[in-house]
């Protein structure tokens, strides 16, 4: 599944989803997700994906990605696709969006 965006194969994406869960279950959410993080460990197409909450907003969760070519996290989103753990997340989620990003660079894994 490609998102439209107009990087380069060989260019690294970036992005910041953020998930609102049904009152008092982003404990949950953040749970799952970090589980999820944790299958990644061996994917090397995966560089960071960081789960975080939203301070004074415990349901609001927020995952920072990056992936080393749009080809990997298509990879990734066909594997999971339709998935039980994707299926327990999306029980626990009200909304949601994807915020795709293009990294110009910074302190941490970037583009040589």
């Amino acid at each position: 599944m490609t998102n439209g965006s107009t990087q380069g194969a060989g260019e690294r994406v970036a992005r910041y989803g953020k998930m609102v869960a049904s009152a008092g279950r982003g404990g949950e959410v953040a749970e799952l997700l970090l589980a999820a993080a944790a299958e990644m460990d061996g994917d090397p197409g995966c560089e960071l994906y960081l789960v975080q909450h939203e301070t004074g907003a415990p349901d609001t969760i927020w995952v920072t990605e990056l992936w080393r070519s749009q080809a990997d996290l298509d990879q990734a989103i066909a594997q999971i696709r339709g998935s039980e753990s994707v299926a327990q997340v999306m029980a626990l989620v009200e909304a949601g969006e994807a915020v795709e990003l293009t990294l110009l660079g910074g302190k941490g894994p970037v583009p040589a």
